[in-house]
């Protein structure tokens, strides 16, 4: 079983399925989104820093987090697509 693993793992992009690149693209989408939402909270957080604003400090911490959260799913979806 750890053979077939191994072999879909290294197997050459072009062999796979349309379904199966769809499914990595997404993945590979949410992480990207992710990272950019995470890069977005940051910044907010810190422009209400610069500012006193708690409130928008808040709100940056949680957009941050929600964008760390979409990159860990879209990492697990592509980690899950490849062990298919």
């Amino acid at each position: 079983m750890a053979d077939d693993r191994n072999r879909d793992f290294n197997r050459d992009p072009k062999d796979l399925s349309r379904e199966d690149r769809d499914l990595d693209r997404e993945g590979l989408k949410d992480q990207i989104k992710g990272t950019i939402k995470e890069g977005e909270g940051r910044l907010r957080d810190a422009a209400g820093g610069l500012t006193g604003d708690k409130s928008e400090q808040l709100k940056g911490k949680a957009q941050e987090l929600k964008g760390k959260a979409q990159k860990k799913f879209g990492e697990a979806e592509s980690a899950a697509d490849r062990d298919i």
